[in-house]
């Protein structure tokens, strides 16, 4: 038996970007559906440690600026930001964050009574607020859900977006929905905005939750929308490493602590950053996770050592989740070192869309980690990555009133065949993340993406998505297909793009954005390159 809904607005995702989004409809009057496929909790969001970065008017440390902010995004991104995303979405953070303080979120103080605030990787002052030490993306979350619940927007819990649905006119109509016994339904809506989050899960370790597996990036280029910069994938400098190869999420240990002095030894104690960069241990991700791979490779050692002894017995109560996984594996941080290596941890590009989330499929919006609005470039600089689920998610929604208002956005009557579960090709998942960490990760050259593409070719298999786990394998086999495309394309490495075969970055062929799509046969082309308006 099948199962009907209908909304104004459906947000797929219940992280920071969806929720946000969600409560702002709400207020504008829309009928809005959450939709996410595990519990309301579930996603990135709850797990981001570091915080959000922002200068507000009031706090903010001598001689910092949104202008200085604007500008280490700038850097971190090297090269492929857009100045005006940069600065809109940057110059709107103060304001977000005043609003989610409005909803109940607790930030931490300082001794003066202000908001407490540290600094991480590429930031040049002390700017990232932070919530329960390293729990920060925790409280945003636990402050969202609150919100919506108290709010009473309807969340769809454990519910799986097969496809967005076309009406006959071929405009936006809704989505197709698999329920929690596998149920297929339809939600009828003129307007939809992704929110899914990342694709951590393409890799065999990563800082991401199970639930990251590139669902809106395939929901997107199926429904026509092109997406950009997928090939830079960011990887965290710092996530707890145990013998034994274990895949998964793995424990973040949070940039914050060598914001606070912490530093980078390896097996020999020697600093790992010494003479790598002039911000040394608190350079740009992308920096650092290639210098540990680097010293892990002359040493011949699977880690190196994050020395956080200097920080006393402090440590426990201003980390306390870094500091309960640190027990939990048997080391004890206050005493010792912490043995780190990388992992992947957030995707900079994804769905194009604007600071207001529109997409070039009319109806179609996104916001947050599955969207490229030109913020994060080759590198996303930390912290930025909450502030721009608040802030986009927001415009998001109120562009998505705007357009219903005004007819740009039309309820369109949901095609026939919409019931029907579509088939994809689908690569067995303990495979692709093998194939993608080994040839797709920090190093890539030609010939292991090429040998890639090939195996995760001769791996696919058209299936039915007639279960979350078809439908989340079918969009991971989909995103590494495009990733690979992409990371092909860049003979040159830039930001977390690291090709030792062009070891050096080609601004004269490469300052653009690749960007993707689906041609009617469901091929990947390249739809040409995208400036951004990087002269602004």
């Amino acid at each position: 038996m099948s199962w009907e809904a209908a909304a104004d607005l459906v947000v797929v995702g219940t992280g920071v970007a969806g929720l946000t989004a969600a409560l702002r409809a709400r207020e504008l009057g829309l009928r809005v559906l959450v939709i996410t496929k595990d519990a309301a909790p579930a996603g990135n969001t709850g797990w981001a440690q570091g915080g959000i970065a922002v200068v507000r008017p009031d706090e903010h440390d001598e001689g910092d600026s949104v202008h200085r902010h604007v500008r280490d995004t700038l850097d971190a991104g090297a090269g492929l930001c857009s100045r005006e995303a940069v600065r809109e979405i940057l110059t709107d953070g103060a304001a977000a964050v005043g609003r989610l303080r409005s909803a109940g979120a607790r930030f931490d103080g300082g001794c003066d009574g202000a908001l407490a605030r540290t600094r991480e990787g590429g930031h040049s002052a002390f700017r990232v607020l932070h919530a329960g030490g390293d729990a920060t993306g925790a409280e945003v979350q636990r402050t969202l859900v609150t919100a919506a619940t108290d709010g009473d927007v309807p969340i769809l819990e454990r519910h799986c977006v097969v496809e967005l649905l076309h009406g006959d006119s071929g405009a936006l109509a809704g989505a197709l929905v698999l329920d929690a016994e596998g149920r297929s339904g339809v939600v009828r809506a003129p307007a939809v905005l992704l929110a899914t989050g990342g694709l951590g899960q393409l890799y065999g370790a990563t800082t991401n939750p199970d639930v990251a597996t590139a669902d809106g990036i395939a929901l997107a280029l199926r429904a026509g929308a092109s997406v950009a910069d997928l090939e830079f994938v960011q990887f965290h400098p710092t996530v707890l490493y145990t013998p034994g190869g274990e895949r998964g999420r793995r424990p973040l240990i949070t940039e914050a602590i060598r914001g606070e002095g912490a530093v980078l030894v390896d097996a020999d104690g020697r600093r790992v950053m010494a003479g790598q960069h002039p911000l040394g241990d608190l350079a740009p991700r992308d920096v650092v996770s290639a210098a540990i791979n680097r010293r892990i490779a002359d040493t011949g050692s699977d880690c190196v050592h994050l020395d956080a002894t200097g920080l006393g017995a402090g440590f426990a109560e201003r980390f306390p989740t870094v500091y309960a996984a640190c027990r939990d594996a048997g080391v004890d941080p206050v005493r010792e070192p912490i043995p780190v290596t990388s992992a992947a941890h957030y995707s900079c590009g994804g769905v194009v869309s604007g600071v207001d989330g529109r997409t070039s499929v009319a109806g179609l919006y996104a916001a947050g980690e599955v969207a490229c609005t030109g913020l994060h470039g080759a590198n996303r600089l930390a912290s930025n990555s909450l502030l721009e689920g608040l802030v986009v998610g927001a415009r998001a929604a109120e562009a998505a009133a705007r357009d219903l208002r005004c007819g740009a956005v039309t309820r369109s009557p949901v095609g026939s065949d919409a019931r029907a579960v579509p088939a994809a090709a689908v690569v067995d998942r303990d495979l692709l993340q093998r194939v993608m960490s080994r040839y797709a990760g920090i190093g890539r050259t030609a010939e292991g993406m090429a040998t890639a593409s090939a195996e995760l070719d001769r791996a696919g298999v058209v299936r039915p998505l007639a279960t979350r786990r078809a439908v989340e394998d079918s969009a991971l086999t989909l995103t590494a297909q495009a990733l690979l495309a992409a990371a092909s394309d860049r003979t040159e490495s830039r930001g977390c793009h690291r090709r030792p075969d062009f070891p050096e970055p080609d601004d004269a062929r490469w300052q653009r954005s690749i960007v993707l799509r689906l041609d009617v046969s469901g091929w990947l082309i390249r739809t040409g390159a995208e400036e951004w308006g990087r002269a602004a």
